[in-house]
């Protein structure tokens, strides 16, 4: 693995007597697009901006390329190495043209790298035929579209983004994020990207940073943090919304069987028996299926009706009574060729490998 190209140490930020961010080590690898989530008021602006320079930490070290950003000389020239993009277009009165030059013209590039570096942006991003229009008379998709072309406009090593489509509606949403996930398979930027939308992140990360309570509760890459999260919290956020207490009652060649709500679940692992456990189970791993049907080869097989249909949408989460809760995710081909209604009788199926052991 190369060197970091960012690296945090025992980092504090406090504001007053309250103590909002406490992060005791922190990489970012060159290429690596890393996504901050959590629920409102878990520090993931606070860590952006801290490791963009835009707040001073109260503790702690920030190194850049192995060196600490330590006097206000050395955080200036970082600065000028990385660019932030917010919730809100902040965009000059001019036109869009003079917008995405604007970086460039600060950091002294010659007239002809700028106009082709312009170019180039407004190219990436759809938004070549707007270059001589006015700022003031974007819609919010092309001001944002614009604010994203001047951030890659500058190259930057770093490139933090807060927020960036939250305040943007659905189809304008998907089809800038679309856009910006190709453009960082062009680029290979490094990106910090903060948000509270873990299909956002999964769409345009490598890497999760869970935070809760100014902390980082579990990173690790998208896979391992939605499919294996440390606690309940992280399970509860990343949508593991079945987690089941059980006791074991049996262990034989690396799979376990726990006892839940009068039924047994089997699971991949080695568990001690009679301990008490508690598992997850995402929902798109659950199928269902009719009574009739034949058996899927999972293990889990559990016959229960359907106590509610939330439309998510392209799928549908389906909230079952199994004699425990469980949920599914099934698609709307699926909800209307089985003919799924509140109250249907059905059998939800899971594999034991489906099966994650929460640890508290």
């Amino acid at each position: 693995m190369s060197a970091p190209i960012l690296a945090v140490r025992a980092l504090e930020v406090w504001r007053g007597s309250i103590q909002v961010l406490a992060i005791p080590s922190f990489t970012l690898q060159p290429g690596s697009v890393t996504a901050l989530i959590g629920p409102n008021g878990s520090g993931k602006s606070t860590l952006l901006q801290t490791l963009a320079s835009l707040i001073e930490p109260t503790a702690g070290a920030i190194c850049f390329h192995g060196n600490p950003l330590q006097t206000r000389q050395e955080r200036y020239l970082y600065r000028r190495r990385v660019t932030l993009v917010f919730q809100e277009s902040l965009l000059f009165d001019a036109t869009v043209r003079s917008n995405l030059g604007a970086g460039l013209k600060l950091h002294d590039s010659p007239r002809a790298e700028r106009a082709k570096r312009v170019e180039e942006a407004a190219a990436r991003f759809g938004i070549t035929h707007l270059l001589d229009r006015s700022a003031r008379n974007l819609s919010g998709g092309e001001a944002q579209r614009t604010s994203l072309a001047r951030a890659f406009a500058l190259g930057p090593e770093i490139l933090f983004l807060d927020e960036p489509f939250s305040a943007l509606d659905p189809p304008t949403r998907e089809a800038l994020i679309d856009d910006l996930a190709r453009v960082l398979r062009e680029t290979r930027t490094t990106v910090v990207l903060a948000t509270h939308d873990q299909l956002e992140a999964m769409r345009l990360a490598d890497v999760l940073a869970v935070m809760h309570q100014g902390r980082i509760a579990q990173l690790g890459g998208v896979a391992e943090v939605i499919n294996h999260p440390v606690d309940e919290f992280v399970a509860a956020f990343v949508g593991m919304e079945t987690v089941l207490d059980g006791m074991v009652i049996a262990c034989s060649q690396g799979l376990f069987t726990a006892s839940v709500g009068g039924t047994h679940v089997q699971a991949l692992g080695e568990e001690a028996l009679g301990a008490q456990v508690r598992v997850g189970v995402r929902p798109e791993n659950v199928t269902l299926s009719l009574f009739q049907e034949t058996c899927s080869s999972a293990l889990n097989h559990f016959p229960g009706t359907i106590t509610r249909i939330v439309p998510k949408g392209p799928y549908s989460k389906v909230e079952l009574d199994c004699g425990f809760f469980l949920a599914a995710l099934v698609t709307a081909r699926s909800l209307e060729e089985l003919n799924l209604r509140e109250k249907s009788r059905v059998i939800a199926s899971f594999k034991a490998t489906a099966v994650h052991v929460l640890r508290k």
